[in-house]
């Protein structure tokens, strides 16, 4: 039998080879997060008081960022709350922010400058609207505050409209039947223990630091809101946004005594507009969600931000870089 050489691969075939290779490499670069055009320079996220969820929220983030986007700086800019950051975002002052549902639905239905660039990138999570008493308080109900001195965020927070809504739904004029004080998280437990407030409002995660902290020096009570709910659905379009909540035993564990109590949540989302850039939105997000597990293990709040429901910004339409992000994987 005559055995012939076995024959290399010929020059073409070599070249085809190579070539098929370069075109894998492409598009596998392209595909992975960033590689399309990766984001550089810095950004600004409006946060919040400095005791606030949002201001922990956004130091976490900026710290865990190096990770997944190295070439991106990520600066922190304080506010009074939802208010001040949709007005900061829509001027420009900031890239992104965090801003409850409710205050950015009331922006859009004022008509506020540019409302229709405002985008969103994710649903993040619940706040709750704790209204805080001390415990030997006669106040069982927000009904109980009229003629009292009482609490409700600085001016351009998200708590005060909240606030003013509540008072509202249980038959009261915030303007004429309470004496609201225009302070924020960080003076209103003071306050409350030295008696210059008889109850303050305050929505956050759960649980909020200001108010663990103030129950560890002070005896104070949660007074139940949820009975509020249809009431306050019926004022306006933007009360939607509200839902029926249950503030669980263990949030406040030394306050509650093992009860629940019935109350009032509202969604944060993650807001920025359409100047945004895709690739930074898009890395932003992915940034956001990949890291949820340890922003979480800090912040309880945060542990909600969940894949299946990140998408659902009603009342704003997600950015093109978020979607792009969401289309890359499934929950």
């Amino acid at each position: 039998m005559v055995r012939f050489p076995a024959r290399g691969p010929s020059r073409r075939h070599v070249l085809w080879a190579v070539g098929a290779l370069v075109v894998v490499v492409s598009l596998l670069w392209w595909m992975t997060p960033g590689g399309r055009d990766r984001p550089t320079g810095t950004a600004t996220l409006a946060t919040g008081v400095p005791s606030g969820v949002y201001a922990r929220y956004g130091t976490l983030l900026k710290e865990r960022l190096p990770r997944d986007l190295p070439e991106v700086e990520l600066g922190l800019r304080p506010s009074q709350g939802s208010v001040d950051n949709i007005e900061q975002v829509v001027a420009g002052k900031v890239d992104f922010t965090i801003a409850q549902a409710d205050a950015v639905a009331a922006y859009l239905t004022s008509g506020g400058k540019d409302a229709s660039r405002l985008r969103a990138c994710a649903r993040l999570y619940d706040d709750y609207v704790q209204l805080v008493v001390r415990a030997d308080s006669d106040v069982e109900s927000a009904a109980d505050l009229r003629g009292l001195k009482v609490g409700v965020g600085q001016r351009q927070s998200g708590v005060r409209p909240v606030a003013e809504r509540l008072l509202r739904a249980a038959g009261l004029d915030p303007a004429k039947d309470v004496r609201q004080v225009y302070e924020g998280i960080g003076l209103m437990p003071e306050l409350l223990e030295n008696g210059g407030l008889d109850a303050f409002f305050w929505t956050g995660g759960l649980p909020s630091s200001a108010i663990q902290d103030l129950a560890a020096s002070s005896d104070i009570r949660l007074v139940e809101l949820g009975s509020l709910v249809p009431a306050l659905h019926a004022q306006d379009p933007q009360a939607r946004h509200y839902r029926a909540a249950v503030m669980p035993a263990d949030a406040y564990p030394q306050v509650q005594q093992g009860e629940a109590v019935e109350s009032v949540a509202v969604a944060n989302l993650l807001v920025t507009t359409d100047r945004a850039e895709k690739s930074l939105t898009e890395g932003l997000t992915r940034a956001l969600i990949k890291n949820r597990d340890y922003i979480g293990s800090r912040v309880h709040a945060a542990q909600r931000v969940d894949l299946r429901t990140a998408i659902y910004t009603d009342p704003l339409p997600l950015h093109e870089g978020a979607q792009r992000y969401y289309r890359t994987v499934k929950p």
